[in-house]
């Protein structure tokens, strides 16, 4: 893996893409210091210009060179944290690229918690702004295969460290104002973060912007029907065309593509499931929507998203 790693570096220093492990999904990277290469991130995805990217860092020493300032509420969320599944959006120093922000003030930055991607970005040196390795708007990949089928020659190497352990993308937290507020609810359960910072979270506060936010995200070619668990075998029956259920238990008269009952194996599972929806030739997919607790609110969210496509 070393020799890959320094591949990688070599790749990423050219300002050429590559593709990359983490914790959550597989991460579609470029140096963050480089416009031209962070804007290839956007020409590979189809991303729209004002969709800013997360930086990921190899550990919280390296914070101060992309924040402004990093509060007491930050670095308290860092330590208990990072390495993990948790952005926090801070204001960002004067020469953080604006291409990465989105034109905001403001940057997401965090550690991700996967030995290839930190091995990645202690050798290469510097923050690498990686969204995920995937068409945007698209199921995010959680193994290497599912990148090298999706964007190809895009990338210039991918990196393999297997399946991904937690399969949703990050809990996205905004520090940048007074009030903490929840962007994107992922792989840090809300109840957790919460209990460090000692208050409730926030909804988002109006114009700031953030990877998952869009109404219509993470979706499969398949239409998507998200229901209560009570609705879902009459949700089945009143679909036509080729029709599965994802879900932990049988409806009569449909074929089913396993997802657990446990929102953790769920998250685990939900991308390689919504890709084996398309791969198998299914029209809809029709789901319960797990309670919106621990990481059964990020399942919920993305299939939400996927089902308003």
């Amino acid at each position: 893996m070393q020799a890959a790693i320094e591949e990688a570096c070599a790749a990423l220093r050219a300002g050429a893409l590559v593709a990359f492990p983490t914790e959550t999904v597989y991460g579609l990277g470029a140096d963050a210091r480089s416009e031209p290469a962070v804007r290839s991130i956007f020409a590979a995805k189809g991303r729209p210009a004002d969709h800013p990217l997360i930086v990921h860092l190899a550990s919280i020493d390296a914070l101060d060179a992309w924040a402004r300032e990093v509060p007491a509420a930050a670095l308290a969320l860092f330590e208990r944290f990072a390495p993990g599944p948790l952005t926090v959006i801070l204001n960002k120093r004067p020469e953080v690229l604006d291409v990465v922000t989105g034109g905001q003030p403001t940057v997401g930055l965090r550690v991700p918690d996967h030995p290839v991607a930190l091995a990645l970005l202690e050798a290469f040196g510097s923050g690498i702004a990686a969204p995920s390795a995937n068409r945007f708007g698209a199921v995010s990949p959680t193994t290497a295969a599912h990148v090298a089928l999706e964007l190809g020659d895009a990338v210039a190497l991918i990196l393999d460290g297997g399946p991904c352990r937690v399969g949703v993308e990050s809990t996205i937290v905004d520090l940048s104002g007074e009030t903490p507020a929840l962007l994107r609810p992922g792989g840090v359960e809300v109840e957790a973060i919460e209990a460090v910072l000692g208050r409730s979270l926030a909804s988002p506060r109006g114009g700031v912007r953030a990877p998952g936010m869009l109404p219509a995200h993470y979706a499969p070619r398949a239409r998507v029907v998200a229901v209560d668990a009570r609705r879902l075998a009459e949700a089945v029956a009143a679909e036509d065309g080729r029709v599965v259920v994802l879900g932990p238990v049988d409806v009569a008269g449909a074929p089913r593509i396993a997802l657990s009952a446990e929102p953790a194996e769920a998250a685990r599972g939900l991308y390689a499931a919504l890709r084996e929806v398309d791969a198998r030739g299914f029209e809809v997919a029709v789901v319960a929507l797990p309670p919106p607790i621990g990481l059964g609110l990020a399942v919920a969210d993305r299939l939400r998203r996927a089902a308003s496509r």
